[in-house]
């Protein structure tokens, strides 16, 4: 009973609840016990056979608040927990508690957070318990009043690596011949724990302006060792630098603000000046300006970019261009230097006079595909099948590989119809492979065509090549047309002639015949009866012929004979056929007079 009302006492003024519990199991002992600093009285006891149980405080029944907006700060591998509090009292302390939660574990334990144990502010710096940069954590805070205890807070839950900031870099200036050298050095030099393993991967940003009222600010990128120039002398110059991670999106803090004054620059007419580079279907040629007067020979150098990234010294590093080792043209051709693609090169003219003694000029940057124009292509023109061919040639050649497969190069053709009508109309036709062709092309017609090469990835384009034209062959189906055409007409003309022609053959044939005969009647019966046989088909009454023969001789026998037989064939045949053979009458002519000139002898 005593114990029980100890209890009560005690439990009243901490604002505790008491929660009193029957159970008819009961070990006849009484307990009283604070754990964990928190309010907790439990009482056992034995009354009458029954066990009261549990005497609690409820921790939500404290006056103390929780804290608020748990924030973490991690720069570089500075690790910082922030909340806030709205409490009055300032006895009030705060513990922190972390938790592992790794991936082959599944988490660990809570623990204290080691350095964030009973602080009285509202932040505390837990760098010394955080190792793994890439691993989630938990953390938690409550407050506490002597012996209140304040729920814990909400949980804090952070992976360092994707929180983290950059801090800022290291700076060392020096001002000289009217520049200013910087020299600047990776956020968490000489760590051991280190949250950007790559530091290579720093690109810096320069914030630069004038120490004055009226200062315009200017910025640029620089390298861990560089040169600040175009300043004014005898001005002092304010500037503050960043570390940045383009690949990660990241920027850093800047460092602190340093000033410095500028000196007046001194020129050297040795030294020589207005470096410009002319570079065209990757030949690379460097020119520069000479302002001395007397005797002088040069030295090209050249530095690998990459050198320049490194927070090293590089200025042992430059190396001379083969080819253009003392030389007295102010023009180089250092192609030979450029191997790859991938990098950058830097560039400087070494002057050197005729007592030996140097200068340096400004360096120049050289990024192959960047700097590189693109020449215009080569052209070829055919036509076949009524289709004009284009064969196009990379600039550079066929051979140049590297204008062929660095540049991804496509061609913008454009063609046109080459009349007097100035208001032709020019059409344009992209292509990627270097054979193209153009359809719908009008017969007998020039044509004219010129391409420009151009890469979309590195946005340049070449000059358009030089106009090639040719002109397409005239329509072949109209001649077709016309021989054909020409073909049918003959083969009527033939068809209608040479029956006409027939007819009008024959015709004239039986006229010429029946009207103008070629053959006459034989003399011996032309004067028969007095008449004149003036056509063969005319006939006339047949008159009795008189068979008369005197023979005297044997010879004149037989020649009457042969008279008699010719008379009578002759008049058979007149009376067969019609027709007389100028043959025949002829020679019986001749043989009759013949006879007739022997009767008379």
């Amino acid at each position: 009973m005593a114990a029980f009302l100890f209890c009560l006492l005690v439990a009243l003024p901490l604002r505790c609840a008491v929660e009193v519990r029957r159970d008819g199991r009961g070990s006849g002992a009484s307990l009283m016990r604070r754990e964990c600093g928190s309010c907790a009285c439990l009482v056992l006891r034995r009354l009458r056979g029954d066990h009261v149980k549990a005497y609690k405080y409820q921790e939500g029944q404290t006056n103390l608040r929780s804290p608020e907006d748990i924030k973490v700060y991690v720069v570089n591998t500075n690790f910082t927990l922030n909340w806030n509090y709205t409490g009055n009292d300032t006895s009030v302390t705060f513990s922190a508690e972390y938790r592992w939660l790794d991936t082959e574990t599944n988490g660990t334990e809570w623990k204290g957070l080691p350095g964030c144990q009973n602080v009285t502010c509202t932040e505390c710096d837990f760098s010394s318990a955080i190792t793994e940069y890439y691993d989630k954590y938990h953390v938690r805070i409550k407050a506490e009043r002597r012996e209140e205890v304040s729920p814990w807070s909400s949980t804090f839950e952070m992976i360092p690596y994707l929180i983290a900031q950059i801090g800022p870099p290291g700076i060392v200036l020096q001002s000289m011949n009217g520049v200013i050298k910087i020299k600047v050095s990776p956020p968490e030099e000489n760590q051991d724990r280190k949250m950007w393993i790559t530091p290579l991967d720093f690109k810096y940003k320069l914030v630069l302006w004038e120490n004055s009222s009226n200062s315009e600010f200017r910025s640029q990128i620089i390298f861990p060792t560089d040169t600040i120039d175009d300043l004014a002398p005898d001005t002092t110059y304010c500037l503050k630098v960043q570390a940045t991670l383009p690949l990660e999106l990241q920027e850093g803090l800047f460092s602190p603000i340093h000033c410095i004054k500028t000196t007046h620059k001194v020129y050297d007419l040795l030294c020589a000046t207005n470096l410009r580079i002319l570079a065209l279907n990757m030949e690379f040629h460097l020119h520069w300006t000479n302002q001395y007067k007397q005797h002088v020979s040069y030295n090209v150098q050249y530095l690998i970019g990459y050198l320049k990234k490194l927070h090293d010294d590089y200025s042992v590093k430059w190396l001379n261009v083969r080819g253009c080792e003392n030389i007295t043209d102010t023009q180089c051709n250092f192609s030979s230097i450029i191997a790859t693609t991938s990098g950058s090169f830097y560039l400087r003219v070494q002057a050197i006079n005729e007592y030996n003694r140097s200068c340096l000029s400004n360096e120049v940057k050289v990024d192959p595909l960047i700097t590189n124009e693109i020449g215009p292509p080569g052209v070829k023109l055919d036509i076949s099948n009524a289709l004009l061919h284009i064969q196009i040639s990379p600039p550079g050649g066929s051979e140049s590989e590297v204008m062929r497969d660095h540049y991804d190069l496509s061609y913008r053709v454009l063609y046109w119809k080459n009349s007097s009508n100035n208001e032709e109309e020019i059409k344009v036709k992209e292509i990627k492979q270097t054979i193209g062709s153009i359809s719908d092309l009008t017969p007998s017609t020039l044509y004219c065509v010129k391409v420009q090469a151009f890469s979309v990835a590195y946005n340049k384009s070449s000059h358009f090549s030089k106009e090639e034209c040719i002109k397409t062959p005239g329509d072949k189906i109209l001649p077709l047309v016309i021989l054909a055409t020409f073909v049918i007409a003959l083969i009527a003309v033939f068809l209608v002639t040479v029956p006409l022609g027939f007819a009008l053959y024959q015709a004239y044939s039986k006229i010429k015949y029946v009207f103008f005969p070629s053959c006459q009647p034989p003399l011996n019966i032309e004067g028969f009866g007095g008449q004149l046989f003036s056509s063969p088909y005319l006939l006339t009454a047949e008159e009795p012929i008189e068979n008369c023969s005197i023979i005297e001789t044997v010879i004149t026998e037989e020649v009457n004979q042969i008279v008699f037989k010719d008379y009578q064939h002759s008049k058979q045949s007149s009376r067969d056929s019609g027709n007389y053979s100028n043959d025949d009458n002829t020679s019986g002519s001749k043989v009759s007079e013949d006879m007739l000139e022997k009767e008379t002898v």
